[in-house]
């Protein structure tokens, strides 16, 4: 075995600390910790620095300490980059997108879209969402800041308060083609720096009503302000299927690094799922092709 030099102790440290931070974020406390969950893909960068560093050097002990953080990263990542959605269905498929508007977005460019939600609607902003999506989407419902636009009848629709003091998020019951559905329509509490409460009580509270949703056929769709990848989210997506194709990157909106804005469903199969540039606004736009199960399990 090689004798191990400070440089290679150093490599190894950095290598080891890593793997730690990929399988498990929490080890950081606090919001940190959070924020390193919410861009864990990004740690990919420093790890194949470091295996440079390594291999550059001629360090043996760095670049073999260097393998555990690629495999973790791989084994968390890479089935997401080649995963394909299943294309076999036999029920009516409908396409669904979720918008944070910001202060000038329109939903223009997401009509295609059957059932739409957008989060951050106001007075200044509503009359150019209704223009452009009242047309073909006659069924609206919308609570405070939040909007749902649909093809399909809106039945129940009901205010949400999720821990905010104020409704930001609505709860419908959906007639589509191949059945009834519920579709959440939320926009959970911000996040900042060293200040995660709102976002994590409504996050809590949003999972409590899902599990305890009757119904076989739900959607999620909104802004959570938490990534796919933050563990705060896992209790909710043990519960329902993060549709995304790749990363699906969304905020910010010219150079995504995270993914705050989500499409969640159960007792739906995905056809596809993508992410849209749209104007005015800093978030880009999730969307996805779904079918409903034949017969969903509960």
């Amino acid at each position: 075995m090689p004798h191990a030099t400070p440089k290679d102790l150093m490599l190894a440290a950095a290598a080891a600390l890593l793997a730690a931070l990929l399988l498990e974020p929490r080890l950081v406390p606090g919001t940190a910790g959070q924020i390193v969950g919410s861009f864990l893909p990004w740690l990919l960068a420093p790890t194949v620095l470091l295996a440079a560093v390594a291999v550059g050097t001629g360090s043996k002990i760095g670049t073999a300490a260097v393998v555990p953080p690629i495999a973790a990263w791989s084994v968390l990542f890479v089935p997401q980059l080649v995963e394909r959605p299943d294309t076999a269905t036999t029920t009516p498929a409908f396409r669904v997108a979720t918008q944070n508007l910001g202060t000038a977005g329109t939903a223009a460019e997401l009509t295609d879209a059957a059932v739409i939600s957008v989060q951050e609607l106001t007075d200044r902003n509503r009359p150019s969402v209704a223009a452009a999506l009242d047309p073909r989407h006659p069924h609206v419902a919308t609570v405070g800041t939040i909007g749902l636009w649909s093809r399909y009848p809106l039945h129940d629709i009901e205010r949400l308060d999720l821990g905010q003091g104020w409704a930001r998020a609505l709860r419908a019951r959906i007639e589509l083609p191949a059945g009834e559905a519920t579709v959440y329509a939320v926009h959970l509490g911000s996040i900042r720096l060293g200040e995660t409460a709102a976002r994590d009580r409504t996050l809590h509270t949003l999972t409590d009503l899902v599990r305890r949703d009757p119904s076989t056929r739900l959607l999620v769709l909104g802004d959570l302000n938490t990534a796919s990848t933050d563990p705060a989210l896992t209790p909710l997506t043990q519960t329902l299927h993060d549709v995304r194709t790749g990363l699906a990157f969304t905020w910010p909106a010219p150079f995504p690094l995270t993914n705050p804005d989500h499409i969640l469903t159960r007792g739906f199969t995905p056809l596809d799922a993508t992410v849209r540039r749209t104007p005015g606004t800093d978030h880009r736009a999730p969307t996805a092709t779904l079918a409903p199960t034949p017969h969903p399990p509960r």
